[in-house]
């Protein structure tokens, strides 16, 4: 099982940034997905969480500003990021839990994109 973010880059402050975040191997069910991020020199932070049932929370500096979803059948998620700030730069990555084809239950982390809001 693996899982694959994508979509990162250099924005300018005030624009808008979509990640995705790809599911792939032998997956029965994904739970809840996660985004984190790791800003340059400090630990990894909560992002924001999606569970099976669509039900979301974020963490206090991006709740109003990004919108985390995700689409089953592609067993994708998305964060939209709008109203970018330079504090927001940092490694993105994602995180599910997953039920695999042989009953196992695993948490799944992905490589991470690099986004960097930057004038």
């Amino acid at each position: 099982v693996q899982l694959q973010a994508s979509g990162g880059g250099l924005v300018q402050p005030g624009t808008s940034l979509r990640l995705s975040c790809a599911a792939s191997g032998s997956i029965s069910v994904i739970d809840d997905m996660r985004w984190f991020r790791q800003p340059p020199g400090k630990d990894r932070e909560w992002v924001a969480t999606i569970s099976n049932r669509f039900q979301t929370r974020y963490a206090d500096p991006v709740k109003g500003r990004f919108t985390i979803s995700r689409d089953d059948a592609k067993k994708t998620a998305q964060l939209l990021m709008e109203g970018l700030r330079p504090e927001d730069t940092a490694v993105y990555s994602c995180n599910a839990d997953i039920f695999t084809r042989s009953a196992d239950v695993i948490s799944a982390w992905g490589l991470g994109t690099l986004v960097t809001v930057s004038s």
